[in-house]
């Protein structure tokens, strides 16, 4: 049960660092007690959409330069643009070997996808079936847009979508219609209708005589100039090869968008990421929960030396570094009591906060940002966090459980969870080459 690396946390954060560290020829393992934050997520690879005073950002490689002189402590001003570049190239490169590439405009630009409410969301990485709008609007090649929805499936309504879209005045020129399509044997799934979820739809789906029958009412209802906007439905983690050949039966350009959980899209990049660690020759403690660390201290600093798990109880996992990449209140990387909040494993100091009472707006659909989302752990440069002031050594922070930026606000989860993940392995062979010129010169 002896590691160099043990990254806990399973989400885009934990799965970047492990991959990177397995890259750099470290016998790795990952300790994940449940579903990340990515069966809830977009798909798509959010970087830098807004600056922290509310300005739009178009380029996020210019609105990181911007970002450093507003926000020194944010996690993108600790890297550094030297850091951040390499560490979403590599995951681009990663990605696409795995079958699900990801791209952005030629020029480098975010662009605005379209939500399941029928808004736009602007984002800097997408799937391959998700159309790509300019942030310009102007230059938009569309002309007539359907939105889709299945009968009996209550977690995309179609008239509700095609209704905001037509708000926009970018689009008031074009033709938008919604339309309902039936998919064979859903309404006999023995269950409550309220709690039918895509996963089920995809299941449905997966044979041939199916998808074709779905192909036809798609054909009877749209045409190839048309952009079809549906609901992400097809497959679970191999979604990409379902919707390939659902294009080819029916020559239509499509653009799937999550629903509520589980969203397909992320859960095909969770997937990737998760076969690819174990083929590689990673260790993954699926369904286990670190509960508590061993640590030796110094004056100025501390080295965790054992972490101890729920299922294994007393039998120790030891490594030479530690990332932990557990998120934030939502996958209990954080936790929050009437007027207290923690880090429940190690008790990490955290970024100052104030009474309970200041924790959010009053609205909850504000402009203004919940001061929660910014609450966090606070780290050194390296991403070292601390305990009762001393830096802990070997321990690195990835990802939501970082202190100092707002990722729904800003648009910039998905860039610093991979990028901090990145930075915190390869943090990890710096550490390694130090130790052991250490050891070769005494």
């Amino acid at each position: 049960m002896n590691f160099d690396t043990i990254v806990i946390g399973g989400g885009l954060a934990g799965y970047s660092a492990a991959l990177r560290s397995l890259e750099l020829g470290h016998k790795t393992a990952v300790i994940s007690h449940g579903q990340s934050a990515l069966h809830f997520s977009s798909g798509s690879i959010d970087v830098l959409a807004k600056l922290p005073n509310g300005s739009p950002v178009d380029k996020p490689q210019q609105g990181l330069k911007a970002l450093a002189q507003m926000a020194p402590s944010h996690p993108y001003s600790k890297l550094g643009e030297e850091k951040i570049w390499p560490a979403l190239t590599w995951y681009q490169e990663l990605m696409a070997a795995l079958a699900i590439p990801l791209t952005h405009q030629d020029d480098g630009s975010n662009h605005l996808r379209i939500t399941p409410l029928g808004t736009l969301k602007s984002t800097w990485l997408s799937q391959p079936f998700v159309h790509q709008i300019p942030v310009s609007l102007d230059c938009h090649e569309l002309s007539k847009v359907t939105f889709v929805g299945i009968d009996g499936f209550r977690d995309f309504h179609p008239e509700l979508a095609a209704d905001n879209f037509r708000r926009h005045a970018a689009f008031s020129h074009l033709s938008v219609s919604s339309a309902s399509v039936k998919v064979a044997g859903f309404d006999q799934l023995k269950r409550n209708p309220c709690e039918l979820r895509s996963i089920d739809i995809a299941r449905l789906l997966r044979n041939d005589e199916a998808l074709k029958a779905f192909a036809d009412q798609l054909l009877s209802i749209a045409s190839p100039s048309d952009l079809v906007v549906m609901p992400a439905i097809m497959g679970n983690g191999d979604g990409l090869i379902w919707l390939n050949k659902l294009r080819t039966l029916t020559g239509l350009r499509l653009h799937e968008v999550p629903t509520m959980p589980p969203s397909l899209l992320g859960i095909r990049i969770e997937e990737a990421m998760s076969r690819e660690f174990v083929r590689r020759g990673g260790t993954y403690l699926r369904g286990d929960q670190v509960v508590r660390g061993e640590f030796s201290h110094t004056e100025q600093q501390a080295q965790l030396d054992k972490v101890y798990t729920r299922n294994l109880q007393d039998h120790a996992l030891t490594a030479q570094r530690f990332i932990l990449a557990t998120g934030s209140f939502f996958s209990q990387g954080l936790q929050a009591g009437h007027q207290q909040i923690q880090e429940p494993i190690f008790g990490l100091d955290l970024a100052p906060y104030q009474q309970r009472e200041s924790w959010h707006q009053q609205d909850f659909f504000t402009t203004n940002s919940h001061p929660f989302l910014e609450m966090g752990v606070v780290t050194n440069h390296k991403l070292n966090p601390s305990i009762d002031k001393r830096s802990v050594r070997n321990l690195f922070c990835a990802g939501a459980i970082l202190a100092h930026y707002n990722p729904i606000t800003e648009g910039s989860g998905g860039g610093v969870a991979i990028s901090t993940g990145f930075f915190a392995a390869s943090q990890s062979l710096v550490q390694s080459t130090q130790q052991s010129q250490l050891e070769a010169a005494l």
